[in-house]
């Protein structure tokens, strides 16, 4: 294994989805900062600690993404930072979290390359698609529709990711963006995100978290890491990646997991919305030779953790270890 493979940022990085890039990062051979609220918060650490390469190659420290300047020396002297922290739903701090992060971006004369964790969300959110014509990279989600809707989230990670591409130009910054749709996978950080918990709810018979999906992208955690350290490491990369393995409506998701797991309390449909058909084209990513796990390996993968965590009932882990 290459040891010696240079410095990185992550930032947020006890975060659901930043824990799982830094396992990634550290096995491939970076040195990694990561950027944390409170570095002596060992009870939220411990598992980012816990990590093979860790003790070697993983350095912690504090960042605040309200504060200008809060990223300058976590950044100083890395070759690629991966911002994946920010707020969700709250559309200004989401803004200005990413840009103070690339401001102490711009200060840094050794940096190559910034990856920013964006979502399918700045894509699919808009009224003017032809549903027979696959969502790409060249979408981009309504600011009118999204705000007319209340559709927070897509309209704080769309305006994060326009400031970041206007900056990034002005400042002649090297960024790429990974759009990952709903993701799905174990949990490293001990404490459950809303996304884990709203599949724990699903996977509880709750539909309320996934009713208004109506359609949605699915893909597996380790997936959107590997793509990000792609993309970081393909010299040719440039703009916007989607990061999705399969695009379902909820009742044809709520068919397969019954179907698989057949023992779980889940929900057998949910109420019919009026949402409208798409589908993502990830050739982009594809053409790199980059090959997604299936829609069985996301979820028999998370259930199997929340079945090791004592969250669901562990009496079928034999199933799911030999499905």
């Amino acid at each position: 294994m290459d040891q010696t493979k240079g410095k990185v940022c992550v930032t947020g990085a006890s975060g659901f989805f930043a824990s799982w890039l830094v396992k990634r990062l550290l096995l491939a051979g970076y040195q990694v900062t990561g950027t944390v609220r409170d570095p002596e918060n060992e009870k939220k650490l411990v598992h980012l600690w816990r990590l093979e390469g860790a003790k070697e190659r993983l350095q912690l420290v504090r960042a605040n993404l309200m504060e200008e300047g809060s990223f300058d020396e976590a950044i100083k002297g890395c070759h690629g930072v991966f911002h994946t922290a920010s707020p969700v739903e709250i559309i200004e701090p989401a803004v200005k979290g990413t840009l103070n992060v690339l401001r102490s971006c711009a200060k840094n004369p050794s940096l190559r390359r910034v990856v920013l964790t964006s979502s399918s969300s700045t894509v699919r959110a808009r009224d003017d698609f032809d549903p027979q014509i696959p969502l790409d990279e060249s979408s981009w989600s309504s600011v009118d529709l999204c705000e007319k809707l209340q559709i927070w989230y897509a309209l704080s990670k769309t305006l994060a990711e326009r400031a970041a591409w206007a900056f990034c130009e002005e400042k002649g910054i090297d960024l790429v963006t990974v759009l990952p749709s709903f993701v799905i996978g174990p949990s490293l950080p001990p404490d459950l995100n809303s996304t884990a918990s709203d599949v724990l709810g699903l996977l509880k018979g709750a539909t309320e978290k996934f009713q208004w999906h109506g359609r949605m992208g699915y893909v597996h955690i380790d997936d959107v890491a590997l793509c990000h350290i792609l993309v970081y490491e393909h010299k040719n990369c440039r703009g916007r990646y989607l990061c999705s393995s399969t695009v379902v409506d909820n009742n044809d998701l709520a068919s397969f997991l019954s179907s698989r797991y057949p023992w779980l309390p889940l929900p057998q449909r949910f109420e019919e919305l009026k949402r409208p058909y798409y589908e993502f084209n990830t050739s982009k990513l594809t053409t790199l030779g980059f090959k997604f796990k299936s829609i069985e390996e996301m979820f028999d993968d998370c259930i199997a953790w929340f079945v090791q965590q004592g969250y669901i009932d562990g009496k079928e882990q034999s199933y799911i270890n030999n499905a």
